[in-house]
């Protein structure tokens, strides 16, 4: 993988721990209602399953972390990037078509660009 993948897949993420804090430790302040969009009755009905949520956000962002500070050969690197990516960019598409279509800029185009920049080494 290029010195670019490793940026990309950090940002990503970067990312993903942070909607893991504000899903576990935020989820029924101002901020994370304003960013999630939902009133403060329903984020404090829902705080357990948000607390719950944050594994998928903190999985992705561990093994994406792991795909580019641990293996000990860049094949190994690419597979689990590569895994988690795609994994990713399958919570897209559920999210897009159950939510927010602006999960689109924030998940799937950041996926994708990691994704070419692997696949043609860029």
């Amino acid at each position: 993988m290029s010195n670019f993948s490793y940026i990309i897949i950090f940002i990503i993420s970067i990312l993903h721990f942070y909607i893991m804090y504000l899903e576990m430790f935020l989820w029924t302040s101002k901020k994370a209602q304003k960013i999630f969009k939902i009133t403060p009755k329903f984020a404090e009905k829902t705080k357990t399953l948000a607390a719950n949520q944050w594994l998928y956000n903190g999985f992705l962002a561990s093994w994406l972390m792991i795909s580019i500070l641990l293996p000990t050969d860049i094949q190994t690197a690419k597979t689990i990037a590569i895994i988690f990516l795609i994994f990713i960019f399958i919570a897209w598409v559920y999210g897009w078509i159950t939510s927010n279509k602006k999960i689109f800029f924030i998940q799937s185009i950041p996926a994708k660009i990691a994704l070419i920049t692997i696949y043609f080494n860029i």
